[in-house]
């Protein structure tokens, strides 16, 4: 079974999926110039109802089920608290299976016939395999957890919610360019040219050779940055790498020539957030690190979310649980405010969620990104927002 039934509040229903036999071909659009008097919403995400076993099922396997799950209950709590604002949801969840073909029976049966938005699938295979049928019926896709730069999905109705690395970049770049004096830093890149490190080097890369008035070094490592060392010069080091074993070293190098009396600002990939590194050395390096989200848990919105959700789940929520609120939330609100003609006010809103914030710019192939972002410095021992 492919719905994923729930317990609704009384502005929140539900559909049964239809069977194979009842099911209808993808409904025409309906130019929509007035209110919804309700909103039909599918949760695309994979449950992996058909396959999910806590005894013999994988950790990885696991995991997926319970990010689907933490996901699906934070978004259903936004929708909800959406609700009050007068609008009825009907909200439709249906289990992709983490599978492209699962995702084409539920295109072809019909399931999401009538869809005002889709929200997923959640990873890029899906997003690309729906990519179809979203441009054919003019249906917004919101994209709620992939990285992955829209450029590799060409759907002017996709919304990217997650930050792509270019936009990393640009933040860092951009907070590079407004704080530091060029005549007195040197703003330097440390890649090693893999394809992983790349992916952030290429932007950084770009913009510093581009018209910037700082002067700009790229080493393979740290080690030959200190062989070319300007006296007197603030070094902003930019590390491309999330590899463990080759930012330790280079954390571990940049803190000597600090100690030295080196002037050294360090930049990290935006991964080093959900790694392990020596706090002391990323202080003393007044390390920063760009991030798609940040939970301030010592706020009243978000301490009112965990017991709220404590009292619905008997669970602590997770990192997914608050994103699924921010979107449940922020789109409910959007189509509640603006009926169907929602699409045209989402670019002009700005909102600031209890782990997200979004800021959409839209793009006419590449549909709506979010340049919002935080800039995190660790500082006491924890990494807090600069701006």
């Amino acid at each position: 079974m492919s719905c994923f039934l729930l317990a609704c509040s009384p502005k929140v229903t539900t559909r049964k999926t239809p069977k194979k036999d009842e099911a209808e071909k993808p409904a025409a659009v309906v130019k929509t110039e007035k209110k919804f008097t309700d909103a039909n919403i599918a949760l695309l995400i994979p449950f992996n109802l058909n396959t999910a076993n806590v005894q013999t099922g994988s950790k990885a396997e696991m995991e997926k089920s319970v990010m689907a799950i933490d996901f699906y209950q934070g978004f259903k709590m936004g929708i909800d608290s959406a609700a009050a604002t007068g609008l009825n949801f009907r909200l439709k969840v249906l289990d992709t299976r983490d599978n492209t073909e699962q995702i084409t029976s539920l295109i072809k049966s019909g399931q999401l016939s009538g869809t005002d938005l889709i929200v997923g699938p959640v990873f890029p295979d899906g997003i690309k395999q729906i990519t179809n049928y979203s441009v054919a019926n003019s249906i917004p896709v919101v994209s709620p957890l992939a990285a992955t730069h829209p450029d590799e999905f060409l759907n002017p109705n996709l919304i990217s919610v997650v930050n792509n690395i270019d936009l990393h970049a640009e933040k860092m770049c951009g907070f590079i360019t407004k704080t530091f004096d060029p005549a007195k830093t040197v703003v330097v890149l440390i890649s090693t040219r893999k394809s992983t490190d790349e992916a952030l080097a290429i932007p950084v890369r770009a913009y510093f050779k581009k018209g910037s008035k700082f002067t700009f070094q790229e080493y393979s490592s740290v080690y030959a940055m200190e062989t070319a060392r300007i006296p007197g010069k603030r070094y902003a080091v930019l590390v491309s790498s999330s590899d463990r074993q080759f930012v330790v070293a280079t954390i571990d190098k940049l803190a000597k020539m600090k100690n030295a009396g080196m002037q050294i600002d360090l930049f990290g990939h935006p991964n080093w957030s959900k790694q392990n590194y020596n706090t002391d050395k990323l202080q003393l390096l007044k390390t920063r690190i760009t991030a798609s989200y940040f939970v301030d848990y010592k706020s009243q919105p978000v301490n009112s979310f965990v017991k709220k959700y404590r009292s619905l789940y008997r669970f602590e929520p997770g990192e997914y649980a608050f994103k699924g609120f921010d979107a449940g939330l922020y789109f409910g609100k959007l189509l509640s405010a603006h009926g169907g003609n929602y699409l045209n006010y989402l670019a002009a809103d700005r909102y600031k969620g209890l782990q997200n914030s979004y800021l959409f710019k839209k793009d006419e192939q590449l549909g709506y990104i979010n340049t919002s972002l935080f800039l995190l410095a660790y500082k006491n021992y924890a990494l807090n927002p600069v701006e």
